[in-house]
């Protein structure tokens, strides 16, 4: 029998965090000085935001690429991490970002979402979206699964 539509995704994650131990991990990190801060953890994604100014702006006024990735890598590297059991963690060893729209200002969400959780590697999915819920970049990132060290 085919699941209903309205049931709600499994979850990949095995760890319990919050918000505020997320946001603790980013200090003292490129995500501090660039404004990241996790925003929502979903049953199955993780969300967060950046701001679009001038530290995050390329020479021509826009979002620089090289922060869109950063963000990327950050949403789709701690998820995977809540993915994992104790003793493991994940390390990026791919990630490609199409970016599809400028933007001068505000703020972007990028949203990460699994396509693969495996015992040795993992692939996700980073949507990163304007204010107005448009596509600005869309990023794909595979991560390796490594014990702790």
């Amino acid at each position: 029998m085919k699941p209903s539509s309205d049931t709600a995704p499994a979850s990949p994650f095995r760890r319990d965090v919050s918000l505020e131990q997320l946001n603790a991990l980013s200090r003292n990190t490129a995500m501090e000085p660039l404004g990241i801060v996790f925003t929502e953890i979903g049953p199955d994604y993780l969300r967060g935001t950046m701001p679009v100014d001038a530290r995050t702006h390329q020479p021509y006024g826009l979002l620089h690429g090289g922060a869109s990735v950063l963000l990327a890598e950050t949403l789709g590297s701690s998820a995977g991490g809540l993915c994992v059991p104790e003793g493991t963690g994940v390390v990026g060893i791919e990630i490609n970002a199409n970016h599809v729209r400028g933007v001068r200002d505000g703020i972007v969400t990028g949203t990460a979402r699994a396509l693969h959780v495996g015992g040795s590697t993992q692939v996700w999915e980073i949507r990163i979206e304007d204010e107005a819920g448009r596509l600005v970049c869309i990023s794909r990132l595979t991560l390796a699964v490594v014990g702790r060290r």
